[in-house]
């Protein structure tokens, strides 16, 4: 890319990443903040020169983000998707599915050193607030709801998890960099509501990791008491096949 220009991908994040995944990176911010706009032809010979790499990472790029459905690969290049309001949407509704299905394990595990774990990472949050940085916030964000998922040991929810990060991650730091501007007030709730997620997993208390769910996906209070139903069906039916 141009040097003048200032990556949206945090660089630090991409110290032993491949040629090819810092154009993954990258493409995938500038789609997904709409700076490249939907409707958009990618060529592959401009991309390689943008980018200052051969033809190979382009492709490599390319591929990734097709199976990501935020481009679609034709004969005359790559054609922009994006990101809808409806899929945003569904990135939460999977994400609620993960977290109240890992939350279920929890709650007949020994959660001790995950409290630990996750006290810290919220320390390293508070920090990024107290310095503006809304990368740093960013990461370690993802980093607390990525422990809890590790902690169950839970193969394809992980590869759930896995396949679904990298879209959320670029739109979680998007989002972050725009409060850190606009609503800074906004991180004490954010902390608060961490903070019960933290003191639900200790105490193993479903109503209070129900109200965390609440407060931390905004517009979707509907949807958790739905999903919970579900995921405590789900474990009891578990729970009489293993009797």
């Amino acid at each position: 890319m141009d040097e003048s220009r200032e990556f949206l991908y945090p660089s630090k994040w991409l110290l032993k990443a491949s040629a090819g995944d810092r154009v993954t990176c990258e493409l995938r911010m500038l789609i997904i903040s709409g700076e490249i706009e939907s409707g958009t032809i990618l060529s592959e010979n401009k991309l390689a020169a943008d980018f200052a790499v051969s033809r190979s990472p382009i492709r490599e790029a390319l591929k990734i983000l097709a199976s990501e459905n935020i481009i679609r690969l034709e004969r005359m290049g790559a054609v922009v998707i994006g990101l809808s309001e409806k899929e945003i949407d569904e990135i939460y509704d999977v994400r609620l599915l993960i977290e109240s299905f890992v939350f279920e394990r929890l709650v007949k595990m020994d959660t001790n050193e995950l409290v630990k774990e996750l006290s810290k990472t919220l320390e390293m949050m508070k920090v990024a607030i107290k310095y503006s940085d809304a990368d740093e916030f960013s990461y370690q964000d993802v980093l607390f709801h990525e422990t809890i998922i590790r902690s169950v040991n839970h193969s394809y929810i992980l590869m759930i998890w896995n396949n679904l990060k990298p879209v959320m991650e670029s739109f979680i730091l998007l989002s972050m960099r725009m409060r850190f501007k606009e609503k800074y007030e906004d991180f004490n709730r954010i902390v608060k509501n961490h903070e019960l997620y933290i003191e639900a997993i200790k105490a193993k208390d479903r109503d209070l990791m129900i109200k965390s769910l609440h407060e931390n996906f905004d517009d979707v209070q509907g949807k958790v008491e739905d999903l919970w139903m579900s995921q405590q069906m789900l474990s009891k039916g578990v729970v009489q096949q293993n009797d």
